[in-house]
This record gives C-alpha cells, structure tokens and sequence, in this order.
C-alpha cells in the first residue's frame, strides 16, 4: 500500500495562520509528559479471563448476545445464530482468518449448498458489495481488538474488509478471538499510536462498533436499531 498525497497543504496551513491573526507555527509541538495517566490504570491487572467476565457483563447492557466457544464449536454457534435470526443472506470480509477457524468450507460451501446466499467482499465488485451487503441478513467479520470495558469491537477496515459488512446488513456478528480483549480505549488508541510513531501505515478506517445501533435523541427514549443493525451477537473464541 502507497502512502497518499498531500496537496497546497503550506498554503492551507499559512491561510489559517493568517485569519487567526499570527505567524505560521513550523516547530514541532512537544506532547507534555503528564504526571499521572490514570486511565491507564483502569482493569491493568486484569486476566484475559477476567476481561471476558467485565465484557460479557457490558454486554447485558448494550443489548448484544454473546456467547464462548471452543475453536471446533465456532462453527456450530455461528450456526445456532444463524437459525435463531432466522438468516438466509450473509456477507463477511476477505478474510484469512475465516480460514485459520475452519469457516472456509462451512460458510462457503455448505451454507450456499442448503439455499442461503454467502457473499465474501470482493473489492473487483466495487458499489455492488454495498448494495449486496444492504440485502443481507447478517454480517459477519472477525474483532481487530475488543475493549472489555465498553463492550466494543475495533475494526481495521482495509480493501478486503469493507466497513459495510459490520455496517448494513440487520444482524452483526463479530468472532473475538479471546487474545484480542483488552482493557480500554486506552490500548486501542494507543497501539494506533504507536504504529503511527513508528512510520507504520494505519487503517484508512477504524470502526469502534459497541452492540447494535442505538440513538437517544428523540426525547431521550433509548431506541435500537435505528441506522444500523438490528441486532448484534458477539462469538468469544478461546484461541489459545
């Protein structure tokens, strides 16, 4: 992947300098080392087992389904959920990791076999997994990093992982590998951090995805579902 271009970014930069009244900046700001960082404190002792207790219990509280599984019994689950959402449409991600689990042949293969339509994104179709993806009745991708405390999944979009998987369809599924379950916001924004620090290219998109969609803006009347999907079910795969 080619790092983008950056176009008149010295005349934006001088244009805003101008209407604030002063010189243009062109010293690097030194980032303040700050004597305490509590939020990096939050659950830092915690096992990866405890972690799994914390998100299932956020879970509760932001209306998504979850569930622990075995590597062999994923495809099982994924299975149960399918036929409880009563799901005859699915899309996912170009995935490897489909492959690494064992869900190659299964949702693939014998899915299309019994009738459902599958989809895997596939970036040759450009607009039409969009629109493929709005027809579908479940998405499914696989979780970046989990944050324990909110109940989010963090997902690092690129060519292959088209955010509308997670995005369109009425039912979500993510797959947690269990070893991706940190503490908070704080690790996520930090390993982005890092990455960027290090000349390393990030994501063109990260998608920080807590439950099924929900809004609150009517009269603070918590509605779900409103722009998004429906429902949400997240697998916790014990991968170690």
């Amino acid at each position: 992947m080619e790092k983008g271009s950056i176009y008149n970014k010295d005349r934006f930069l001088s244009n805003v300098a101008t209407k604030l009244g002063r010189q243009r900046r062109t010293e690097p700001v030194i980032k303040p080392t700050w004597n305490r960082q509590p939020q990096a404190e939050i659950l830092k002792e915690a096992t990866q087992s405890e972690l799994v207790e914390v998100l299932k219990k956020q879970c509760e509280v932001i209306h998504t389904q979850v569930y622990e599984v075995s590597t062999s019994g994923l495809q099982e689950q994924i299975t149960s959920i399918l036929s409880e959402y009563d799901a005859n449409s699915v899309i996912t991600w170009n995935d490897k990791r489909f492959t690494e689990y064992k869900l190659e042949p299964f949702l693939f293969e014998e899915l299309p076999s019994k009738g459902s339509e599958v989809h895997k994104w596939d970036t040759s179709k450009g607009n039409e997994n969009i629109e493929i993806a709005e027809r579908a009745d479940v998405g499914i991708t696989f979780s970046d990093m989990t944050l324990a405390e909110s109940g989010t999944v963090v997902l690092f979009s690129n060519s292959d992982k088209g955010r509308s998987v997670s995005l369109l369809p009425k039912t979500y599924i993510a797959i947690i590998p269990k070893s991706t379950i940190v503490p908070r916001m704080t690790q996520a924004t930090t390993y982005l951090s890092n990455k960027v620090k290090s000349g390393e290219l990030v994501p063109s998109c990260v998608n920080f995805i807590t439950g099924p969609s929900n809004s609150a803006d009517i009269e603070l009347n918590l509605v779900v579902g409103v722009h998004g999907p429906v429902k949400a079910a997240y697998i916790i795969v014990d991968d170690k």
